[in-house]
């Protein structure tokens, strides 16, 4: 088959061996695949990650190998179905599974990102307890979407919000976009930051304030979520909270500096309530989709054949460009690193 592979600041389309499913787990046929921060990170060497990225994804189960779990009628039961996926793989057998779930497993897998190759490829192996049906009314190009739009629904999860909440989303980009939709659904009176034309009229159209620069925000809101994926914007975030009120980290900072930008001494004289923010709920973002609450298509910039990888990372690469797609379906011309 083919897929994308990055090696040494590389990304190229490559023939490679079929996956095989283990006992559990399904072979999914990919129809579409986001490229997200994360995978332009990993192009650019973050965790010396070699192999196939991509875990934003929608496809057609092909396959199912049965297990105690998963038996013959259940296992069949899949074949053929339209699904997306949870990028977690955990023992499910350890206290961490048991108390916080496989998503902080200590020997976790994490589809396209370790010790299991991604998305971005003709076809994945993913556990079938991953596996989530799409509803016939949401298209695939808004199910490619299910995975960052079930992370900016955790926020209600570790927050509460209602109507009277004043909520700021700093670094408005592929995710952070989904999170102000996502905080405007539930009634929030929400501010962004986002340096895209394109963002700022998505949100603009759903009744969000938006503005170019973080000091062009007043500061005291109840709620500030960072999603710059920058020292530098976590440290704006920060100054926009109110005493006593909440910031919700999405960024992963791989430099030293975001640390110091939480300035930790200034956390405890406001009382500040600072909560990591990961992965989400697929039911509930399919649900947000299927009933048409949000529309995440018009944050598609374009959409590549798998063999066009290299040119497809570049466009994602480019300052204002929010989500960029693969197609495995495209042309079959196949690449060499």
């Amino acid at each position: 088959m083919r897929a994308l592979v990055v090696r040494n600041g590389r990304v190229g389309c490559l023939a490679r061996p079929e996956p095989q499913a283990a006992p559990g787990e399904a072979i999914v046929r990919i129809t579409l695949a986001g490229i997200c921060g994360t995978d332009l990170e990993l192009l650019a060497g973050y965790k010396g990650f070699v192999g196939t990225p991509g875990h934003e994804f929608v496809g057609v189960v092909e396959e199912v190998v049965e297990d105690v779990v998963v038996g013959g009628d259940a296992a069949r039961a899949w074949i053929g179905r339209r699904v997306v996926g949870e990028i977690n793989v955990g023992c499910h057998e350890c206290q961490l599974c048991a108390v916080a779930g496989p998503g902080h497993c200590a020997e976790r897998r994490v589809l396209g990102l370790i010790g299991m190759d991604g998305a971005m490829a003709e076809r994945v192996a993913i556990p079938v307890a991953n596996l989530h049906v799409v509803p016939e009314s949401v298209s695939d190009a808004s199910a490619v979407f299910a995975e960052p739009l079930a992370a900016a629904c955790r926020i209600p999860e570790q927050v509460e919000i209602d109507t009277t909440t004043r909520a700021v989303v700093v670094g408005a980009g592929r995710l952070g976009t989904l999170c102000a939709l996502v905080l405007r659904a539930r009634g929030a009176r929400v501010e962004a930051v986002a340096r895209s034309d394109r963002a700022r009229m998505i949100l603009a159209a759903a009744g969000v304030s938006v503005v170019t620069s973080a000091p062009l925000v007043e500061p005291g809101a109840d709620l500030v979520v960072d999603a710059t994926g920058s020292a530098a914007g976590l440290a704006a975030a920060r100054l926009l909270v109110r005493p006593r009120g909440t910031l919700v980290i999405k960024s992963t900072c791989a430099s030293p500096r975001g640390g110091e930008a939480l300035q930790p001494t200034a956390l405890v004289v406001d009382e500040i309530t600072v909560v990591g923010s990961r992965c989400g709920p697929f039911a509930e973002a399919l649900r947000l989709l299927a009933d048409g609450t949000i529309d995440p298509r018009p944050l598609i910039h374009s959409t590549h054949a798998l063999s066009r990888g290299a040119d497809a990372f570049a466009a994602a690469a480019n300052r204002g460009t929010l989500k960029v797609l693969l197609s495995p379906d495209g042309d079959e011309r196949v690449r060499t690193l």
